[in-house]
């Protein structure tokens, strides 16, 4: 499917988006995504068109692959990616390299080089409630940018293989990083931090691996250029405790890749909601601060609420924002539609995974009417 939103008609100031709304839930919360993407359009001029195509299971079930040739093409077309989910049950089978999250997720941060991921971990005050560590921890809410290399380290270091020998199997995993890899993405999380709190907290594990000292190295001289962020250090285990010690003595982490893999899911569960979280995996800059981006939300396919018509839409609406804050480079747009969620949480809307008592239950689709209304 194709569609052509907003008021302007010069095609250079078009801002084209491949949408891949994938398995599960995706589809359902891809439509609310839109919908509030439509009345962006409109309210501030904003002219983009789309493309929908097939990712990840269903497209090995139309296709054969993960990733279409087509929706590759189109990925390549564009100047960003609108990603749902990808994967499920159905599919786990299948041997790991034609299983949708590697065949089509990974072969997409790869094939883009999407090497630093933005995961905003926010706590809203009105959702306290929804984190599972004890209240008075999270009182007032917070808001934590977690900044993660996308493309380095033992996710993609080779060698990497499986072995039998001596009778029995073994399996060796590589992680390694270049000093130019982490200076990119330590320039990322200073820069965001100058933009917010200014702190930085980057996490590694220096007192046993080689790739940690280099790391800290790295991060240290990347830092004398920003000397307005303060900056500390913590070990990953140490990091782990604080995080749920006190996760508002954050404001941005910064880890690679396996680490901040990890660490970013604790502390999107600390937030309430995976159903709250977007996040963006950026690219090459294209100048005046925009980059080719893929926006996807923090959690899953959840096949077992697939179709019922109540997964929460919020995560993939506030990807589209971030999608417009970084690949179109409209912050106003991208405001406007953090505030329209902000304004729908206070009334007290709230779809399944946020409900509680005094609370006023709603589907999918009422939440993201709510939000359009908003605007």
């Amino acid at each position: 499917m194709v569609g052509y939103l907003g008021g302007l008609m010069n095609t250079a100031e078009i801002f084209k988006v491949a949408v891949l709304a994938g398995d599960g839930i995706g589809p359902e919360v891809m439509g609310e995504a839109l919908r509030v993407l439509a009345a962006v359009a409109e309210k501030f001029s904003v002219a983009y068109t789309y493309k929908e195509e097939r990712v990840g299971g269903c497209a090995i079930d139309e296709d054969g692959v993960a990733l279409p040739d087509q929706t590759l093409q189109t990925c390549k077309e564009s100047d960003a990616i609108l990603f749902g989910s990808v994967g499920g049950p159905k599919w786990e089978s299948l041997p790991p390299n034609q299983q949708p999250e590697r065949a089509a997720l990974l072969a997409l941060r790869k094939t883009f080089a999407l090497y630093a991921n933005l995961r905003p971990a926010i706590c809203l005050p009105e959702l306290t409630h929804a984190s599972p560590v004890r209240e008075s921890i999270v009182a007032g809410g917070f808001d934590v940018l977690f900044v993660r290399e996308l493309t380095g380290g033992l996710y993609f270091g080779e060698p990497k293989y499986m072995k039998h020998e001596s009778g029995e199997w073994f399996a060796v995993d590589t992680m390694i990083y270049w000093e130019s890899e982490i200076e990119r993405i330590a320039h990322v999380a200073f820069q965001a931090a100058q933009r917010r709190s200014q702190h930085v907290t980057s996490i590694d594990k220096a007192n046993v691996l080689q790739n940690g000292i280099l790391w800290r190295q790295t991060v240290d001289r990347v830092s004398s250029e920003y000397p307005d962020v303060k900056l500390r250090h913590l070990y990953v285990d140490n990091a782990a405790m604080q995080l749920i010690r006190n996760p508002k003595g954050f404001d941005v982490i910064l880890a690679e890749n396996l680490f901040g893999d990890i660490l970013s899911d604790e502390l999107a569960m600390i937030a309430g909601s995976l159903g709250m979280l977007p996040s963006a995996s950026l690219g090459i800059s294209k100048g005046d601060g925009c980059y080719f981006g893929m926006y996807e939300p923090s959690g899953g396919t959840a096949p077992d609420i697939a179709g019922l018509g109540i997964a929460n839409p919020i995560a993939q609406i506030l990807s589209a924002g971030m999608m417009l804050r970084y690949s179109a480079g409209r912050e106003d747009a991208a405001l406007a539609i953090e505030s329209a969620v902000q304004r729908v949480i206070r009334s007290g809307l709230r779809t399944k995974d946020i409900h509680t008592e005094g609370t006023q239950l709603v589907s999918t689709t009422e939440m993201g009417r709510a939000i359009v209304e908003a605007l």
